[in-house]
């Protein structure tokens, strides 16, 4: 029996703890980027959201996911138990399989329990907008008055309410913002107010996109709408790309929107390999210590909360000591790098091959089950706005998964994000292979 089908229609009061989580991301954190003990608002809401559908479950007295949705979402489970035993001290690990256990398990399938229909994910899919629209506000203020994040010695990069220590944060969510709101506009009617507004939150999020000066989300973005796009035709790429070229003459030759700025990190795309700079050699070097763990332990990994450990023992002396953060209410501040910034080699590295299957495994079983819904959504005309909303978040996490990993406050829009997928993908409604249109 399907969880979607366990509950009655009508109402959206089911959806609060879920809106809530996504909510509480727009308010301001501390310094450090979060509150006391790491955690933030949108984190305890989290707790609370899985808490009442567990709650919820109990009094209901069904199955609440399908034997195919169980697996998939428990899957990271044996990875991560495995990679506690295994770790060098279990008790410092302990923060580590909650963490991953709330991004990775809990969360989703709270998610999973939580919609029942297109029409809640459409909310969901909203709410990210309006969170968006609201962290990139922030971040262009911040850039226009110079009070940012630091970049290239001047305190313009926005980074929203997220602050320095998180400038990720800001274009993740900017990014979510930008995917769903086009898989809104493709699915959507060919004429109506909703479609119109859709694809304008696009446009207008391109801008604090922009001006966070994060090449691995540019890419993600990019590859994850130019997806959607192709998935719904030839013409419609060619228009998008028309518009987006006039887009980007207007803010950045035309308006100035961190021209030179964006015009070299742009440049520094293609220089990764030729003539890196200082981040990418960090990168690369942590890349090398991780995969040195993984040799090192190639089946089970160093454990949750391993890499700092072991992280000196395996990287090359051209590792810096940490990167500078300073700006955006906080001062100077020497940051330590405690992870590879590859969400997959971080896997590899601490939970091993078996954690890397089980995880990863999870995400590609989503990635085929989504996908396989979405050509049945083509075919048939009705979800489409779900498949291109599911798609496309879960299409970008999995490629910015190769530049980032998890940590911030605004990891726990990750876990929405692969609950929304999951849905879409296991549990979401039914989409039968007839012509009917919805």
């Amino acid at each position: 029996m399907r969880a979607a089908r366990t509950a009655p229609r009508g109402g959206w009061a089911h959806l609060a703890p879920l809106l809530a989580v996504v909510t509480l991301l727009a308010a301001p954190t501390g310094a450090d980027g979060s509150g006391p003990g790491g955690a933030t608002a949108a984190d305890a809401a989290s707790g609370l959201l899985v808490v009442w559908c567990a709650v919820r479950l109990a009094r209901a007295r069904v199955r609440p996911l399908t034997r195919l949705a169980a697996v998939v979402l428990g899957l990271p489970v044996i990875g991560i138990c495995v990679a506690a035993v295994a770790s060098h001290d279990p008790v410092a690990g302990l923060p580590g399989v909650v963490r991953h256990l709330q991004v990775f398990v809990l969360v989703p399938a709270a998610v999973v329990l939580t919609l029942r229909d297109r029409r809640d994910l459409v909310t969901v899919a909203r709410a990210l907008v309006g969170l968006a629209l609201v962290q990139g506000a922030v971040g262009v203020v911040q850039y226009a008055t110079g009070t940012g994040a630091s970049y290239m010695g001047e305190d313009v990069r926005a980074v929203g309410t997220f602050g320095a220590s998180d400038v990720m944060g800001m274009a993740t969510v900017v990014s979510y913002g930008i995917v769903a709101a086009v898989g809104l506009a493709l699915g959507a009617p060919l004429r109506g107010r909703s479609r119109a507004a859709a694809l304008v939150c696009a446009a207008l999020l391109v801008v604090p996109l922009v001006l966070s000066f994060s090449r691995g989300a540019w890419i993600a973005t990019v590859l994850a709408c130019g997806a959607q796009l192709a998935l719904t035709g030839v013409r419609r790429v060619l228009a998008a790309a028309l518009v987006t070229g006039a887009l980007g003459v207007v803010l950045v030759g035309g308006l100035g929107v961190g021209s030179a700025m964006v015009q070299e990190r742009v440049a520094s795309i293609t220089q990764v390999a030729a003539a890196p700079d200082r981040s990418v050699t960090d990168r690369y070097t942590l890349w090398a210590a991780a995969a040195g763990m993984w040799r090192e332990r190639p089946l089970t990994g160093v454990g949750l909360k391993g890499f700092p450990h072991y992280r000196d023992g395996h990287a090359s002396l051209a590792l810096s000591s940490g990167s500078d953060t300073a700006g955006a209410g906080a001062g100077f501040r020497r940051q330590p790098l405690l992870s590879p910034h590859n969400m997959y080699l971080l896997i590899l590295g601490e939970q091993g091959l078996l954690g890397l299957l089980a995880v990863v495994g999870g995400w590609l079983a989503l990635l085929v089950c989504a996908c396989r819904r979405l050509h049945a959504a083509r075919r048939t005309g009705r979800h489409l706005d779900c498949a291109l909303v599911a798609t496309g978040l879960l299409g970008w996490q999995l490629v910015d998964f190769l530049y980032a990993d998890i940590g911030g406050p605004s990891t726990v829009l990750t876990a929405v994000v692969l609950g929304v997928a999951a849905w879409w993908a296991l549990a979401g409604p039914d989409v039968p292979p007839g012509d009917a249109r919805a």
